[in-house]
């Protein structure tokens, strides 16, 4: 490793490393009931940090036993071409990834569950991260980031989640995070089934789940069968450019947030949020500013063996001083049809501002409201050492007003990304068996 760089060498070890995780996440074998929680409320319900997901959400993923132990290992990986067109576009070869291990158990009356995901996307993907167009957000060699979206860091979670019932209908929850997740904003979209065939991000990520990656999170919740109240103490700064560390120097727990999530019925998630974040950017130290938001998730059937999964986020940014809101949405769905055969799409707005995209000829407070709108397709072509390829294919158009059309070269410049995609082959729907692992029995768990 030169100047924190991974050399060829360690590139090629790492993403040999990813495809050996992802095959321990293979699930093949005795049916095994899901999992409750306190509450009975269902393992499926589970999003990202504390977050939750419709019960009928799918979800891929493999269980062992070990004595009282439950250990639940899922991840996915996408071996990426991604084309980008425009005069701020560029084309790269890439890994999109993450592996997750989260153990659980009973204690005291309630249920203790150990999570650790990882990232390889320092090496895989690269520093820089891979191109986006009109994306934005965190920074390389100290400056902003612009039409690239950024790596993962290698720590994505290492955190603890105790849950345990006070009543007949309502319990209390702590979630402690070295690295991980506050209550604010939706479930992270690399865990949302309306995106999970999608290998790119939102162009809107900084504007609703930004803060999916944080060092140093306190999370303390209420929550009865269908509702929970959050609220967050953690970290404001958003990770640095040294994506494989923790990122605790000169930081504290200087921010704040609280979210309401609401489950009416198995298909539907809906959740709103708020939050002050203190000095989120590290090339604008003395900048603060609130975010608040509200998504609606849901997970339908489609036939026998389909699921349809969408959502729908807003989410605003209002930075401390002068200056209006600056809000995005995005609608974002998958229809996986049977199993094999998945279509989804995404179409966003966001508002960003000349310092984001980095439009150095005008003052960086000027606004511009742009949009993209993807399309793709993805097929489960086999098994590759146990988890489930599939092929797929990605495009998008991206708009921008006609005063920036002198800097991307048209007013919709467009992209395109081919890839394989690896995840566990056991799936998992809310109410309905999963594949298990090697030697494990089925059965409930106190």
């Amino acid at each position: 490793m030169r100047n924190g760089r991974p050399s060829g060498e360690m590139r090629r070890n790492l993403g040999g490393s990813v495809a050996a995780a992802l095959a321990l996440v293979a699930g093949a074998a005795s049916p095994l009931r899901a999992q409750m929680g306190p509450l009975g409320i269902p393992e499926t319900r589970m999003g990202s940090g504390t977050s939750w997901l419709p019960d009928a959400s799918p979800m891929h993923a493999a269980h062992y036993m070990l004595g009282r132990w439950t250990l639940m290992l899922h991840g996915k990986g996408f071996f990426q071409y991604d084309w980008q067109g425009g005069s701020r576009g560029s084309n790269q070869l890439g890994i999109v990834n993450w592996a997750m291990a989260a153990a659980s158990r009973p204690l005291g009356g309630g249920r203790l569950q150990l999570r650790a995901m990882l990232s390889a996307e320092p090496w895989t993907v690269g520093s820089r991260g891979y191109p986006l167009l009109v994306q934005s957000g965190e920074s390389y060699q100290g400056a902003p980031l612009h039409d690239r979206q950024h790596p993962h860091d290698l720590f994505m979670e290492l955190s603890a989640l105790y849950e345990r019932p006070v009543g007949r209908n309502l319990g209390l929850s702590l979630y402690v995070a070295p690295v991980g997740e506050p209550a604010v904003g939706p479930v992270a979209f690399p865990h949302r089934p309306s995106a999970a065939d999608d290998p790119l991000a939102p162009i809107s990520h900084h504007w609703q789940d930004g803060t999916h990656i944080t060092f140093g999170v306190v999370t303390a919740g209420v929550f009865s069968r269908n509702a929970k109240l959050e609220a967050s103490w953690f970290s404001g700064r958003e990770p640095d450019e040294i994506r494989t560390n923790f990122d605790y120097a000169g930081r504290r727990l200087d921010s704040y947030g609280a979210r309401l999530t609401v489950n009416p019925g198995p298909r539907w998630s809906v959740s709103a949020w708020y939050a002050y974040l203190t000095s989120p950017e590290g090339l604008n130290p003395d900048e603060s500013l609130h975010r608040i938001g509200a998504s609606a998730l849901t997970t339908q059937p489609v036939g026998t063996k389909g699921t349809w999964s969408s959502a729908l986020i807003y989410g605003a940014n209002d930075q401390i001083g002068p200056g209006p809101l600056a809000g995005s949405i995005v609608l974002e769905s998958t229809v996986d049809l049977d199993g094999t055969n998945a279509f989804f799409g995404r179409v966003e707005y966001v508002r960003k501002s000349a310092e984001e995209l980095v439009i150095p000829s005008v003052p960086p407070t000027t606004k511009y409201d742009v949009g993209a709108l993807a399309l793709g397709y993805v097929r489960t072509v086999g098994t590759v050492a146990g988890l489930a390829a599939g092929v797929g294919v990605r495009g998008s158009v991206n708009f921008v007003p006609s005063s920036l059309h002198a800097v991307y070269g048209r007013r919709t410049p467009a992209g395109a990304a081919i890839y394989l995609r690896l995840q566990p082959v056991g799936a998992r729907q809310g109410g309905m068996k999963m594949d298990g692992m090697p030697g494990m029995h089925g059965g409930s768990h106190d």
